[in-house]
């Protein structure tokens, strides 16, 4: 008896495996069926990601016309250059109320606090050391304070005005 419910077992096996292995089929034949009948939609959205993707990375310019175009071109990169932060002011009291006091007031992500005793290490590196650490970041610090839009000019006002405030 043993043997004989082996052999029902294994046909009544076999046979489910047949059956899903058609059934796959049967799915897959649909599948490309409908996928046939489907038309592609315009979308504009992809034709400009297509068109940016494929734009050439630099232009050649030759002769006077290249010479405008050039021209042309450059303008265009001013125009769209972003502008300086605060109007360009060197006013380092306004940077640091607006930028670095943000972390230096409440010591955020390590900086040090307003406090001779936390700059100790730092002043001994120099001014200029503190200024390139202020461009370039230092620590949890990002580059310019997280400004991009902030000159060199600006930052060394707003150290110089933060080594003033710890005198």
């Amino acid at each position: 008896m043993s043997e004989q419910h082996d052999r029902e077992f294994i046909k009544r096996f076999s046979l489910t495996i047949v059956g899903l292995v058609v059934f796959t089929i049967v799915i897959i034949f649909v599948a490309i069926s409908i996928h046939g009948k489907l038309e592609l939609s315009d979308n504009p959205a992809r034709e400009t990601a297509r068109q940016q993707r494929i734009q050439p990375v630099a232009g050649v310019y030759a002769g006077e016309t290249g010479r405008a175009a050039a021209q042309a071109a450059a303008a265009a990169a001013a125009a769209d250059a972003p502008q300086v932060a605060f109007d360009g002011s060197l006013d380092g009291e306004l940077i640091y109320d607006r930028v670095c006091g943000t972390c230096h007031e409440v010591g955020a992500a390590g900086a040090p606090l307003m406090q001779a005793s936390a700059w100790e290490g730092r002043l001994d590196k120099g001014v200029d050391q503190l200024v390139a650490n202020a461009i370039s970041g230092i620590g949890a610090m990002p580059p310019r304070a997280g400004r991009p839009d902030l000159s060199d000019e600006q930052i060394e006002a707003s150290v110089e005005h933060m080594l003033g405030m710890l005198e």
